[in-house]
């Protein structure tokens, strides 16, 4: 029976919420920080499942695990995972359904958590602390602009008007018959940073996206603006987010994502008071958990059976 490791299991429920019976299957909940402690972790595994980007698998990981043989991702694009690399060592890579509702679902947390000011004004009903101390932000009749309108994009687009915000989007490659078909304004990138009282990413990241948020763009932002981001860091320049929201350059920032995770303990973005920050939850619900696991067993099952499935290429 081949051995099977769940990786960053952080809640400790993978192994409860599918059927592991065809695997020795072994739940590692703490994250492992660098390539040497990996490698020792998982020197006797050929089976490996990884959560979303948070280990990436490198080159040099691939060369040091030799036992390797199945590498499944939940999801079916991480770009932590070298694909070249575990083909040339004969690792196949395989990837699991997922959902696009929960991110939105966060996302709107975060900006309802930033209009109204709910972090400061629970903390101080919790410490007996002033009964209100702050005047949230309308949504009703403010912008919100959309970098991406895509599967999430789209629906944060819906749940804006919703709300009664006017819309407006951008991305390099979008197109008025997409933005028509919304209800949404199609908007240059000056436009959008310039114009919306809350911009929210939802982008893939990529060699054209990364960096696409920097000094620039925030400074075209009103001081009364937000940015939240629960699509990837490295789309925002993060030295020049936290300057930004160092210096009152806008209101503040809504934060799923870290270009290192877990966020080092006493990091900036832990303790700017103008940011509302989440240990990138956003896909972290009950049903999502349920279908990355299950997908996952059967892809261990075709694998086992010489069929592979959802396999990324």
């Amino acid at each position: 029976m081949l051995r099977c490791a769940v990786l960053d299991d952080y809640q400790g429920v993978a192994l409860g919420l599918a059927d592991w019976s065809r695997v020795r299957a072994t739940s590692f909940r703490a994250h492992f920080t660098g390539h040497d402690e990996l490698v020792a972790a998982l020197a006797d595994f050929e089976i490996v499942v990884v959560m979303r980007e948070r280990t990436p698998f490198t080159a040099e990981v691939f060369e040091r695990l030799p036992r390797l043989r199945l590498l499944i991702t939940t999801g079916m694009r991480n770009a932590s995972v070298d694909l070249d690399a575990a083909r040339a060592r004969g690792v196949t890579v395989c990837g699991t359904g997922s959902a696009s509702t929960p991110p939105a679902e966060l996302t709107w947390a975060l900006i309802l958590g930033l209009a109204r000011h709910l972090l400061p004004e629970a903390a101080a009903m919790r410490s007996d602390g002033p009964w209100q101390s702050t005047v949230g932000m309308d949504l009703h009749g403010s912008t919100l602009g959309l970098l991406g309108l895509g599967k999430i994009g789209s629906q944060m687009a819906r749940i804006g008007q919703a709300f009664g915000m006017n819309v407006i989007a951008w991305s390099r490659h979008l197109t008025r018959a997409r933005t028509d078909e919304l209800g949404v304004r199609l908007a240059t990138k000056e436009e959008l940073f310039a114009e919306s009282d809350v911009v929210s990413v939802h982008l893939v990241l990529g060699e054209r996206t990364r960096g696409l948020v920097g000094r620039r763009e925030l400074s075209l932002m009103r001081p009364s603006a937000y940015l939240v981001n629960t699509s990837r860091a490295a789309i925002v320049d993060q030295d020049a987010l936290a300057a930004a929201l160092r210096e009152g350059l806008i209101a503040g920032a809504g934060l799923d994502v870290f270009e290192t995770e877990p966020l080092p303990a006493g990091h900036e973005l832990r303790r700017l008071p103008n940011v509302l920050a989440t240990p990138h939850l956003g896909y972290v619900t009950g049903g999502n958990y349920e279908t990355y696991f299950r997908d996952a067993v059967q892809d261990i099952d075709a694998y086992l059976d010489g069929t592979p499935i959802r396999v990324l290429t």
